[in-house]
């Protein structure tokens, strides 16, 4: 899963770095793709011959219903097959769409690590916290986790313990721009955790990782880095501030923009691609 996940991350990389100077085109390159991509696996999986007839019965249900208006019965049995035909439309839109949900869940995963958070503001404190690993040693009180900062990050108090939810927390304050990595010591392991710090206007969009986890199946949903080696700690987060992607003069959530943008680069190429959507 590392691997899979460092590959995408590269690929996606490529054109982050193609378009650091104009985040939000970069994005929708990215948007554009993916809705074409829709578009062919909406080919491969569904059966168009058959939506098309759905479609075609769906319109003349509605036709049915606007020209015997006056008459109830016609009307009532008009409106029982409008809903049959609806259902079956989503049925057979249903397998396509269960095919692209996970490759698109992964893909907007992924990209949220390079639109959707902002570094660490210069001087701003936020909260580091880690999730222990394991179960609790019965009248056991080991070490504190001892968190060590990179050059310019201030760690501002002590591990503080939220011992029901087997959690460890500090506060931080970065006093420059930053681009390292924390480093959280545990019973005798070491786990490192990726923080960057700084103003993006000054120096271009960064990735910026999210929470680091250790179990395969978190490492789906939280890919940004290697997981945690250790079974002593589930997993290590920084809290970010959002980010907002400007384009043409707009400023909205990156998720907003690719949403917009894919289902867009869809509509109008749905014809070029023979989709019936």
């Amino acid at each position: 899963m590392d691997t899979f996940n460092a590959a995408l991350d590269f690929l996606l990389g490529l054109i982050f770095q193609a378009f650091r100077w104009a985040p939000g085109l970069g994005l929708a390159v990215i948007s554009a793709a993916a809705g074409v991509g829709m578009l062919w696996v909406f080919q491969k999986t569904s059966n168009q011959a058959k939506i098309r007839a759905v479609k075609r019965l769906v319109q003349a249900h509605l036709l049915e219903l606007r020209i015997y208006q006056d008459e109830p019965a016609v009307m009532w049995r008009a409106q029982k097959s409008l809903l049959a035909s609806n259902l079956r439309y989503m049925g057979l839109m249903l397998q396509p769409a269960l095919i692209m949900g996970l490759p698109f869940a992964i893909l907007l995963v992924h990209l949220d690590a390079f639109y959707g958070r902002a570094p660490l503001a210069v001087g701003a404190e936020t909260i580091v916290s880690m999730g222990l690993g394991g179960a609790s040693e019965p009248g056991g009180h080991p070490a504190a986790p001892l968190l060590e900062a990179p050059p310019g990050v201030a760690v501002e108090t002590p591990a503080v313990r939220v011992v029901d939810e087997r959690q460890v927390s500090w506060r931080i304050r970065p006093q420059a721009p930053v681009s390292g990595l924390l480093r959280i010591r545990v019973e005798g392991a070491t786990v490192e955790k990726s923080i960057e710090a700084g103003t993006p206007g000054q120096s271009g969009p960064r990735f910026v990782p999210g929470r680091k986890v250790r179990s395969l199946w978190d490492a789906v949903w939280h890919p940004d880095e290697a997981r945690i080696p250790t079974p002593k700690v589930d997993w290590v987060e920084i809290r970010y501030p959002d980010a907002r992607v400007q384009w043409l003069g707009i400023r909205l959530h990156w998720l907003v923009w690719f949403i917009g943008i894919s289902m867009l680069a869809a509509l109008l190429l749905k014809k070029r691609f023979h989709v019936v959507l």
